[in-house]
């Protein structure tokens, strides 16, 4: 599945698969200005970590061709480029992606507007690229960590529609299965924007990979009966300690996996490290609209007035964690030093 992001020369638009109506209507939302990005960004019509990165790269060339008739195209484009930077705060590919184009933008001042868009277009569709062979890698990696004959567990969709195509946790899982492993999958529902009941299932369906979806606070039963081998999530960002923010709910996944001997692991590309952010109590953890928890989709189902939390994320501690894939290996602890080692290059 990679049709979810398309660049189109023909509308000079970047379209997008709406996930949130998922799996019931496949529609696609054209985003052609910085606005219509962080729309896209900020309702979920995309979401998934590197999936907002690759997003991001290219509304940075679309806020590029807004600015055409700026007096003062430069200043006109850096507004345009915090403003998308800012769109959502936890997922780290975001502002990893405007910060790749702002700084080819430094290293050649002096293109002019066409050129510089020209050249954000080009890495766009690099970036664009590279995830697919990205995610591709991890999941040859992760595959090993897969027996046959597992059940694999995961938290949110960290599938294709998470990314530019194939999938982080979902693409170990695809490798696994590419492998020729008799594996199946449960998917925990994801409260309150469903991404495991709507979209994993959605995408492993699809592909004939076998999947149930599990209620949340379903998870510490299933562990307890023997039903789940293995869990693979994905992260929004990586912390230098190998803390790991994923979709909320996830450090308690992480937290039962410990307690019934459940290795828990995280798939994630490069990209998602934030070898600046010291620990998980670093990350910021975005809190999003109540409406979230208050409806399912046109029917409330809590009483009128009765506020409720909605932080999108938490930190999952690097000590619950037995390996992070990526597309340079399995990290394993001790995480300070094979992270510096293995992303940073120290």
């Amino acid at each position: 599945m990679t049709d979810h992001i398309q660049f189109s020369p023909e509308k000079d638009a970047l379209i997008l698969l709406d996930q949130r109506i998922l799996p019931g209507r496949e529609e696609y939302f054209p985003c052609t200005n910085t606005q219509e990005t962080i729309y896209a960004l900020q309702t979920m019509v995309v979401r998934g970590a590197p999936a907002i990165g690759v997003t991001a790269a290219y509304g940075c060339y679309l806020a590029s061709r807004e600015v055409a008739s700026a007096s003062d195209w430069k200043a006109a484009l850096e507004k345009l480029l915090v403003e998308l930077e800012e769109a959502r705060p936890t997922a780290v590919n975001l502002r990893w992606a405007v910060k790749l184009m702002r700084d080819a933008w430094k290293a050649s001042p002096g293109l002019s507007l066409p050129e510089l868009s020209a050249k954000w277009l080009a890495m766009a569709k690099d970036i664009h690229a590279q995830d697919i062979e990205i995610n591709t890698a991890m999941g040859r990696f992760g595959a090993d960590l897969i027996d046959d004959g597992d059940t694999v567990m995961t938290h949110c969709n960290a599938g294709a529609l998470a990314t530019a195509g194939y999938g982080t946790a979902l693409g170990v899982i695809r490798g696994a299965w590419e492998q020729g492993k008799k594996i199946s999958v449960i998917a925990n529902e994801t409260r309150p924007f469903l991404q495991g009941a709507r979209l994993t299932a959605y995408e492993l369906a699809k592909d004939g990979i076998p999947v149930k979806v599990a209620c949340d606070n379903a998870c510490a039963l299933l562990m307890q009966r023997g039903m789940v081998q293995k869990v693979v999530v994905g992260a929004d960002r990586i912390a230098a300690n190998g803390d790991a923010a994923n979709k909320i709910g996830t450090f308690g996944v992480a937290i039962l996996a410990k307690h019934f001997g459940v290795p828990f692991y995280v798939a994630a590309p490069a990209s998602t490290f934030d070898l600046a952010c010291p620990s998980g109590a670093d990350i910021p953890i975005e809190d999003r609209t109540p409406r979230e928890v208050t409806h399912i989709g046109e029917h409330q189902i809590t009483p009128q007035g009765v506020g409720v939390f909605n932080y999108a994320f938490d930190a999952t501690p690097s000590e619950l964690i037995a390996g992070i894939v990526t597309e340079r290996g399995v990290i394993r602890a001790p995480y300070v030093e094979n992270i510096a080692r293995i992303i940073g290059g120290k």
